[in-house]
């Protein structure tokens, strides 16, 4: 791993601080039924409903479409990904993370609910153990095998990615549901690539790869000021979560589900069951980029 790397690290490291656990709500979700064999296995990082004092607008929440408010006045999300900006696939021990060169504006979003220009950072996934769960976001109470996070920061208002963690307006993570069918051309470029970062802590360059080939065609979203789905779960995140989901196939699911929590030579476990459980929508409100109907 670069010496820059690590430096990062550091300074992000001393970020996270021990959070309170609070009691359990009672889930009134019809999903929830299977709450429990859903959430059994999570990683020690998910196990408990983490919170931060006083927080009100912490992630991932249950999306309810007619609940949502049109917004007519969002404006169509703007993408420019360069491909020859990404570097490195990275078992962090609870995901796999493409990491690109966010010196400088070569890969960004503007325009949607944003006031600033975003530069991509890196793209991780969250999955279940089946296809039944998997995603951290839901829509209706349905949960999706799988969902794709693709973090930037404001690099307009902030000097470096570790302060606008820190920050209401930090961070924008656009979010997909990825759902069983087709399989995913794009995609498996980067599954071929796993077995090599099958160990937490490893790291293998990846050079010249677009992840607008990971977003759906559709480009309607809903968007909601939310927080990180893992320590240390500031509240600095604005969320788009694409309405539609792209298609991937079993294959490439059970990919995702050979990477290890754990390093080499330790005793293997699965990475599965990677997700933050839902959070309270407290008093936020949802808005979407089209009229919301009745979902499909």
């Amino acid at each position: 791993m670069s010496a820059v790397k690590v430096t990062a690290l550091a300074r992000l490291s001393k970020l996270l601080k021990p959070l309170r656990a609070v009691p359990a709500r009672p889930c009134s979700l019809a999903a929830c039924s299977r709450k429990n064999t859903r959430n059994a296995a999570l990683h020690p990082l998910w196990q408990s409903p983490l919170t931060i004092p006083g927080g009100t607008r912490q992630s991932p929440i249950n999306i309810q479409w007619r609940d949502s408010v049109y917004d007519p006045f969002l404006k169509p999300l703007k993408i420019s990904y360069d491909p020859t900006t990404c570097l490195h696939i990275w078992n962090n021990g609870y995901s796999f993370l493409v990491e690109f060169d966010d010196s400088a504006d070569r890969s960004i979003i503007i325009g949607g609910p944003l006031e600033n220009q975003y530069r991509l950072k890196q793209f991780h996934f969250h999955w279940g153990a089946v296809n039944d769960w998997g995603s951290e976001h839901t829509v209706d109470c349905k949960f999706y095998p799988a969902e794709l996070h693709l973090v930037h920061w404001n690099a307009v208002e902030y000097p470096s990615f570790e302060e606008a963690v820190m920050e209401g307006n930090g961070l924008a993570v656009i979010g997909v549901f990825l759902k069983l069918g087709a399989r995913h051309e794009g995609l498996q470029t980067l599954v071929d690539a796993l077995p090599a970062v099958r160990h937490k802590d490893t790291v293998i360059e990846f050079d010249v790869f677009d992840p607008s080939c990971l977003l759906p065609s559709c480009p309607d979203y809903w968007t909601y000021a939310g927080s990180l789905t893992t320590p240390p779960l500031t509240e600095s995140v604005t969320w788009i979560i694409k309405k539609k989901p792209i298609e991937v196939d079993e294959d490439q699911l059970e990919a995702f589900r050979t990477l290890l929590f754990t390093s080499h030579g330790e005793e293997e476990r699965r990475m599965v069951d990677n997700f933050r459980p839902l959070q309270p929508l407290m008093d936020r409100t949802v808005r979407s980029s089209f009229r919301p109907q009745l979902s499909p």
